[in-house]
């Protein structure tokens, strides 16, 4: 659909889609953006641009992103007309002791040390660069070296997310000393400091400064100074000493797999996400479920129109719920989960006059056998829905045709940063579950099951849209709700991203302790009062969010216009996301 045929009475953007004809880049801090659109003007490439950006997202956002985290990384390679994934999540620990993690935390992942998993993000950035990339480690990391080094102003999402934070912050001294000096959480507009993270990356520049031989040796040596060298010896020193369960092992085995990604097709496009160790199959079921309804005449968040979409995304994480998990200890039925015919028996599985009230049960996929899993005795009751602990986001589109597309994580108030390092290391283990029969279950070596998402989406085999968002469970349903504004009701790409949202939270949360919420549905402020009330009447227990929060996402978003080429860009409002394009 052409951008600028903007759907009657739709909400009109605050900020205009940024156009360009030759490059874009949009993600979740403006210095970020900034850092990107520099590499592609000195000639990198758009791996080589979202890399940097991806490094200093997480100096720029560290509280719930972290240098030593996780990466999931979508590519389009313009020249071969493919989509590749790096599965930049790393794995439970060889040492790996169920009975300890169920003796602290009872029935979920505890927080604390016990929770890490082999931190994957260093390993995707070096791989991106060295398979997909044209410059060095240094050019990339020096971004977010002077960024950790020289500071950057305080704003009001970190500071509010330290803030609401702090007590969890506080209960480990090096999180404290680093987040709340003096005590105290610092104030908007101050500068903020990570000295400590500076010289872990200067380490690794060095190491490739320092490495002989030709530039896959140089980022060969960057990889093993975090792997294998003083980082990686701190790592398990620190875990030695706190009886945490990472071993030097762990890390030295790590490399990052490069494979294809999964996809569907929907309306002319093909929507592609990370393999089934993430959640991104929730998205293309949910788009396969809603391909047989005509959305366009619901209208634009009408109540029938969010009761349809909210419904299609309780069947699919639904799904999620009982057959999803990392694919190497998990037989994922992801060709019948895709499956047309499948799509429409789910599809039939919607009352337009009746919520399910409560997380439907699994549909029976092609290729299935036993449903795993079952729901926790934590119900949410009339409870406000958690917010996640969270991610960032961002995308790169280059003058070649080249896209990049990942989205980052993992955070500093669950988990203690290692002395000295600057480092939280992956606590991504929050996401796994103790009960043996789920399919996302800990093992030693296996992955937790990702929210973080990222999407890229092609027509015709060329790049069309990259698009991703911070937000946990809110992930998936952020970006549907995106690609329905785009391509069902035409709207503009910053229209579409600042459009109201809603959000269903009628299944256990990713996140320990995986509450419940039976049947309950957020809407945006701006969604009028007899929406809800219509909703409520079908079933839904409604609340309320406020006016673009951030706990309903920041989408980012990079569009190709098929009929000018002109690249177009948004960035969401919601939090200190920032787009750019030339």
């Amino acid at each position: 659909m052409r951008q600028g045929t903007v759907a009657e009475r739709a909400r009109p953007s605050d900020r205009p889609t940024v156009v360009g004809r030759h490059q874009a880049a949009s993600t979740g801090h403006y210095l970020a953006t900034v850092a990107a659109m520099r590499v592609l003007d000195r000639g990198g490439n758009a791996v080589d641009a979202g890399v940097t950006a991806s490094m200093a997202l997480a100096v720029l956002q560290p509280d719930i992103v972290s240098f030593a985290g996780v990466a999931p990384t979508l590519i389009y390679l313009a020249r071969e007309s493919r989509v590749v994934s790096l599965a930049g999540l790393g794995y439970w620990p060889a040492a790996t002791d169920v009975a300890r993690l169920a003796a602290v935390g009872g029935a979920s992942v505890p927080e604390g040390i016990l929770r890490t998993v082999v931190p994957a993000a260093p390993a995707t950035h070096i791989e991106a660069l060295r398979r997909f990339g044209t410059i060095s480690f240094e050019e990339a990391a020096t971004p977010a070296l002077e960024l950790a080094r020289d500071g950057f102003a305080m704003y009001p999402l970190l500071a509010a997310g330290i803030e609401r934070n702090k007590a969890r912050l506080d209960r480990y001294p090096e999180n404290a000393r680093i987040f709340r000096p003096g005590g105290r959480t610092p104030a908007v507009g101050e500068i903020f400091r990570q000295p400590d993270l500076a010289r872990t990356i200067e380490r690794l520049i060095d190491a490739e400064r320092h490495a002989r031989g030709d530039r896959d040796a140089r980022l060969a040596a960057v990889h093993d100074a975090f792997y294998r060298g003083p980082i990686a010896e701190a790592i398990v020193a620190f875990h030695e000493r706190e009886e945490g369960f990472l071993a030097a092992a762990d890390l030295a085995g790590f490399t990052c797999p490069v494979e294809d990604s999964i996809r569907v097709s929907w309306r002319g496009l093909e929507v592609h996400a990370c393999d089934v160790w993430c959640q991104g199959i929730t998205l293309l079921e949910a788009l396969a479920i809603l391909d047989g309804f005509d959305l366009a005449a619901l209208g634009h968040n009408s109540p029938a129109y969010i009761h349809t979409v909210a419904e299609a995304l309780n069947l699919a994480f639904a799904d999620r719920e009982a057959y999803v998990g990392d694919p190497a200890f998990v037989d994922v039925p992801v060709a019948g989960l895709l499956s047309a015919d499948y799509a429409a028996r789910q599809r039939a599985r919607i009352d337009p006059r009746r919520a399910f009230g409560r997380m439907p049960d699994p549909g029976s996929p092609p290729g299935a056998g036993r449903a795993g899993g079952a729901l926790p005795g934590r119900p949410g009751g009339r409870r406000a829905a958690p917010a996640s602990p969270d991610t960032i986001y961002g995308c790169v589109v280059d003058r070649h045709g080249n896209a990049y597309s990942a989205t980052l994580s993992d955070s500093a108030f669950d988990t203690p940063i290692v002395p000295g390092t600057g480092l939280s290391v992956s606590s991504r283990g929050s996401q796994s579950r103790l009960d043996p029969n789920h399919p996302a279950s800990v093992r030693p070596g296996k992955r937790p099951r990702l929210t973080p998402t990222p999407g890229l989406v092609l027509r015709d085999g060329r790049f069309h849209l990259a698009v991703g968002t911070p937000g946990g469970d809110i992930q998936c349903q952020a970006m549907l709700q995106v690609l329905l504004n785009l391509h069902v009701f035409g709207m503009a790409v910053q229209q579409a991203v600042e459009a109201p949202r809603f959000g269903t939270f009628s299944f256990p949360n990713s996140f320990a302790p995986h509450d419940y919420a039976p049947g309950r549905l957020y809407l945006e402020a701006e969604i009028p009062a007899e929406t809800a009330s219509a909703l409520a009447a079908l079933g839904h227990d409604v609340q309320r969010w406020p006016v673009q929060p951030w706990t309903s996402g920041g989408v980012c978003a990079v569009l190709r216009d098929p009929a000018t080429g002109l690249l177009h860009a948004g960035a969401d409002p919601r939090r200190e996301a920032y787009a750019l394009a030339w």
